[in-house]
């Protein structure tokens, strides 16, 4: 599955540096600097007063690694396929639900269209709910109250593009891990300071340079905000710069091309997927 996880994002990335100079004349576009800053693994949390649902989930993980789905389901985002459609049931506690908590303003993990849910986490919750026999309800919410739903017992499980972390898990218990992930800098096209830089640690050596009055946009509650911050749980040791969170990803993009701070730093696939979005509308 790396393998092909590897490639996949190599193809979204190119797509995504030919769409920063494609917007129209006179619109700033992104570009996503195509190194990895961390290493992470995402996982789903689980409610830690179901323990039978842990070892559920946990066993079709494993399925779905070793018989191909999630490599098909990954493919489709990943690799120019059909992404499906997923629904949610209306919460109704008379019927044997798995009430799944999300923020759906991840693309590529999950996002919506309509009413209809999208993405690799989505796909996974509906394969998980059929396989448990049970009805998918999804509960949409800010990131930062994802793991805290499930915390409170208001949701079974968290699938929001997770990263694994030790203050994530005051209040849910981990999965096994079914995507490797990792933090990316998003600058102007324009932009040609990051442009020589070969690996993590020249990209690194440059943010190091900033100030206080430089200003960096994250999603809140975001692996990107505690990478910026610093934090010692995470082993970050944090940024000279101010961190600006926002709701979602993209509104931090749209505040970078307004001028209104010098980079974002999220998640690598979804700062290509937001990327192309806002550069395909300038």
């Amino acid at each position: 599955m790396k393998k092909l996880l590897t490639i996949g994002m190599a193809l979204v990335m190119t797509a995504c540096m030919l769409a920063g100079c494609g917007g129209k004349a006179g619109g700033a576009t992104a570009k996503v600097i195509d190194i990895d800053l961390t290493n992470e693994e995402y996982a789903f949390g689980v409610d830690k007063d179901q323990p039978e649902l842990l070892e559920q989930v946990n066993a079709f993980i494993g399925e779905i690694k070793s018989d191909g789905t999630l490599d098909a389901i990954c493919e489709k985002y990943f690799g120019g396929g059909e992404p499906q459609a997923v629904q949610s049931a209306a919460l109704d506690s008379s019927k044997d639900q798995l009430i799944v908590a999300t923020n759906a303003s991840f693309e590529p993990f999950e996002y919506m269209d309509g009413e209809n849910y999208y993405g690799i986490d989505m796909e996974i919750a509906a394969l998980l709910a059929q396989k448990l026999g049970k009805e998918l309800v999804i509960q949409n919410m800010d990131f930062e109250a994802v793991c805290l739903s499930v915390g409170q017992h208001n949701c079974d499980i968290a699938m929001a593009g997770l990263t694994v972390s030790e203050e994530r898990e005051e209040y849910v218990t981990f999965s096994e891990s079914y995507y490797e992930a990792s933090q990316r800098l998003i600058v102007k096209s324009d932009d040609t300071k990051y442009d020589s830089c070969a690996d993590a640690a020249a990209v690194e050596a440059l943010l190091a340079e900033l100030s206080e009055s430089d200003k960096i946009g994250v999603q809140g509650g975001t692996t990107g905000q505690y990478y910026v911050e610093g934090d010692e749980d995470w082993g970050f040791a944090g940024l000279p710069a101010t961190c600006v969170p926002y709701k979602n990803g993209s509104l931090a993009v749209q505040d970078l091309l307004n001028g209104n701070i010098q980079y974002v730093i999220i998640d690598a696939a979804p700062a290509a997927c937001i990327v192309e979005s806002i550069n395909q509308m300038q």
